[in-house]
């Protein structure tokens, strides 16, 4: 197969991950299921790259019955709806406008009685898309805190710890709001594991981290003494026990609460597993938990790619090997990308010169970092294309050096997000001496 056929089949294999993380087909098959007709009053709230979506969906079934709702989005696109509010917000860093939103689902959440059914659509970003903070913390404090956090390398689980104990909504907070109202929480997932309480910071969900976890991630990144005051504070009161802990398990908040994951990265991988072997390649599905620095597991996935090339293991050409989760970056400079490309151009360092083969990173929101792109590509050729790599990469400018070659991929918004999919993309083995092709 040439470069380019292996390229073409990449993008086509990704759009079969996209298809099966398709929000709405999820929320509208769980919703049909349930017996709105036995509750007074329906609600809709939530937040998330997928909430348009998801909240179009929600109104198709439930249509009328919608007594009020409002769902924070990163780009509503061009979905427009009656019942449900759409309210663009700031991702990755929460501004004003996601504040707004929240005070706003805060709101319909009280105003719910035990009668009352209360749908929550929860995809990827909506920790971001949902601030309201704790008092003392302000709006501004929590932005400087987010993009400290995301230039330290802390873990979408770790950054949500944090975020949870400076929240009025997030770590279950907006479950005990809506108690007594019986409340549908539909999640999509884009965290490693599924874990509903990590999802969007688990709104809906029983946290089981505390205010002392939150300290222990500041001080296990050296960013105890950078974090605004007034954070520091009220975490360090909280482990005091003089702020009350986020609910845990056995609160009563949740009696009435059902926590469902409708769609996740595992999902995904599996149909763009069924696409691949469809195209033709022998198939493997690594893993739907990939998490570490991005460059470091680029390198992994290219000594995989080198490994098929020369020995067929461990899969024989034509090979496709997907893996799926979400990395992290360390920012050292001061270029553009995002964890992606920054995997894509990791990898071409390492697979320089290996013929028809292909290394493939996207995010399935279809934006990487604060970038306009999903990802990127990496072949055998890239680094001849332009010797530069490691420069960039050192500066983490990964954007500007696939802008150069035309090897981003562009998707546009998504309106899903189930963290990220790579593909290990082979279509022979020539330095296999009468390989089976």
């Amino acid at each position: 197969m040439t470069t380019a056929a292996l390229r073409r089949h990449a993008l086509s294999i990704f759009r079969a991950a996209l298809a099966a993380a398709n929000p709405a087909d999820a929320v509208r098959r769980h919703l049909e299921r349930v017996d709105v007709s036995r509750f007074r009053n329906v609600y809709v709230v939530g937040a998330g790259k997928a909430g348009a979506s998801m909240a179009a969906a929600a109104e198709r079934v439930l249509g009328r019955r919608i007594t009020a709702g409002c769902v924070n989005v990163k780009d509503p696109g061009a979905v427009r709806l009656r019942r449900i509010e759409l309210r663009p917000c700031g991702h990755p860093v929460p501004d004003r406008r996601g504040e707004e939103g929240a005070r706003r689902i805060r709101q319909i959440a009280e105003a719910a009685e035990r009668r009352d059914l209360v749908v929550c659509l929860i995809s990827g970003g909506a920790s971001a898309l949902m601030p309201l903070s704790a008092p003392p913390v302000t709006l501004g404090e929590k932005q400087a805190a987010t993009e400290l956090l995301l230039r330290s390398g802390a873990s979408i689980h770790e950054i949500n710890t944090i975020r949870k104990h400076i929240s009025l909504l997030k770590g279950g907070q907006l479950a005990r709001l809506a108690a007594p109202a019986r409340l549908e929480a539909l999640l999509l997932s884009d965290v490693i594991g599924d874990d509903p309480g990590v999802i969007g910071s688990g709104p809906a969900t029983p946290d089981t981290t505390t205010f002392a976890d939150a300290l222990r991630i500041l001080d296990r990144y050296a960013i105890r003494a950078s974090v605004p005051a007034s954070l520091r504070e009220r975490l360090e009161q909280g482990a005091r026990g003089e702020i009350p802990e986020t609910p845990k398990p056995a609160d009563p908040a949740f009696a009435r609460v059902r926590n469902v994951v409708i769609g996740s990265n595992r999902l995904a991988l599996a149909a763009a597993a069924r696409r691949a072997r469809q195209i033709g390649f022998r198939t493997l599905v690594l893993s739907s938990e990939i998490q570490g620095e991005a460059r470091e597991i680029a390198r992994m996935h290219a000594a995989i790619a080198r490994e098929i090339a020369r020995r067929g293991q461990p899969v024989r050409a034509p090979a496709c090997v997907i893996t799926g989760g979400e990395t992290t970056v360390t920012l050292r400079g001061d270029g553009l990308g995002g964890r992606n490309q920054e995997f894509a151009l990791a990898a071409a360092l390492d697979i320089s010169g290996l013929t028809e083969t292909v290394v493939f990173s996207a995010g399935t929101d279809g934006t990487d970092g604060p970038t306009d792109a999903a990802g990127a590509f990496a072949d055998g050729s890239t680094l001849s294309r332009q010797p530069d790599a490691l420069a960039y990469l050192e500066r983490n400018d990964s954007y500007h050096y696939f802008e150069s070659l035309g090897d981003l991929v562009e998707t546009g918004p998504t309106h899903t997000n189930v963290m990220d999919v790579q593909l290990i993309l082979v279509g022979s083995q020539p330095w296999v001496s009468g390989a089976k092709k």
